[in-house]
């Protein structure tokens, strides 16, 4: 049977005035070091839910037997069922700018039907600009600033981010096809993928969530919420600090670290100031940052089959 997209995906009655906005793309399912993502996207949402201005059916994007939806017992009976929602809500920034972001969990299948749904409203609603969100272990020091690797569909839309690696090969996700699919037909998107230490990515990091909200601000001009996060992103250094004191073989580690990142730092910023190419430094090479994800997503997979893992 086919299913045309604009059978996945319904739009509000009653949408509300959102001039050009800009749509951020922010599902669950792919790689998320340190939680940024999943917490970058708590303080959006932090001050409201927002309005719902598209749904669409997860009946038919989801494999609820690989990720199956939590069900509350109550002493006899089955008392609720949090059944996976895939959305656009309509936010507003603190000078009341409208945005748009897109939540739930990444589809299961249909990937090129979806991009096609979500294309159609992105046309519907005059999205102006499409922006992704990532967060990738990489091997930088928790000790230097939060780094990101900025992709898009236009080189003015990367003004100010040099390019960390020349080329890569890793897992697809629906949101990346939906970039590139948007990107080849024309219609402005980019994404952030922001750098976690790679020995802090399987713990909740503030500061990569707080350097995915600063880089979404930058790249749209819009005012979003930061919250907490500033004081989240200070404490976990303090702590982070604390811990690798008490290890020198950790002491060792991010000494290493610090030496390689400032090393390919200079080397960029010289081959900045000359007018040359920084595409051939990358931190860390290609390879291993193709293996770092795919053990990132082998560890995520094990512990979503074991319901005891954190």
């Amino acid at each position: 049977m086919h299913i045309p997209p604009e059978d996945l995906v319904t739009l509000a009655a009653d949408l509300p005035d959102l001039g050009r906005p800009v749509l951020v793309e922010m599902l669950d399912g792919f790689i998320d070091a340190g939680a940024a993502r999943r917490l970058a996207r708590e303080h959006l949402l932090s001050p409201g839910p927002g309005t719902v201005v598209a749904s669409f059916d997860t009946d038919l994007l989801h494999d609820y037997r690989a990720r199956r939806p939590p069900m509350m017992f109550v002493q006899d009976h089955w008392e609720s069922y949090e059944a996976p929602a895939l959305e656009i809500r309509a936010l507003h920034d603190a000078a009341g700018t409208p945005y748009l972001v897109l939540v739930g969990p990444e589809p299961d299948v249909m990937w090129e039907r979806f991009v096609a749904a979500v294309t159609l409203v992105v046309d519907r609603l005059g999205v102006r600009l499409t922006i992704g969100t990532n967060a990738i272990p990489m091997a930088v020091p928790h000790s230097r600033p939060t780094g990101l690797t900025a992709h898009g569909s236009r080189p003015e839309l990367l003004e100010g981010y040099p390019p960390w690696v020349a080329q890569v090969q890793v897992p697809g996700s629906a949101g990346h096809l939906l970039e590139h699919r948007l990107a080849t037909s024309g219609r402005d998107a980019m994404g952030f993928a922001v750098h976690v230490p790679h020995y802090l990515a399987q713990t909740a990091y503030p500061p990569a969530a707080e350097a995915l909200i600063g880089s979404l601000s930058r790249a749209t001009g819009l005012d979003l919420p930061v919250g907490s996060l500033p004081q989240l992103s200070s404490e976990a250094h303090e702590s982070i600090a604390g811990l690798v004191a008490q290890s020198e073989e950790l002491v060792e580690l991010v000494r290493t670290l610090e030496t390689q990142y400032d090393a390919v730092v200079a080397t960029r910023a010289e081959a900045l100031d000359a007018g040359g190419t920084v595409a051939g430094q990358s931190l860390p090479t290609a390879e291993e940052l193709g293996a770092e994800l795919e053990r990132f997503l082998a560890e995520q997979g094990r512990k979503g089959d074991d319901p005891s893992q954190p």
